[in-house]
């Protein structure tokens, strides 16, 4: 298993259970060893095993709860 980090910009969110839905969800999301969301930031940090889920399988999860994301870093 090899994990790396991956910074994604989230758009959209309002408050602090915003972000913790979030984390939430992306835990959820095979591979995911870590997550943290910041609102004030507008970022979402994530530890991921890219051998089970991809980036863009972040993105969908992030998506689906009506936020707008994409990969900065």
């Amino acid at each position: 298993m090899v994990t790396s980090t991956h910074v994604f910009r989230v758009e959209g969110m309002h408050c602090g259970s915003c972000a913790l839905l979030i984390d939430d969800a992306l835990e959820d999301l095979p591979g995911v060893r870590g997550t943290q969301t910041r609102i004030k930031q507008g970022r979402s940090t994530v530890e991921l095993d890219a051998s089970l889920s991809s980036p863009q399988d972040v993105i969908g999860v992030i998506e689906e709860l009506g936020y707008r994301a994409s990969q900065v870093g």
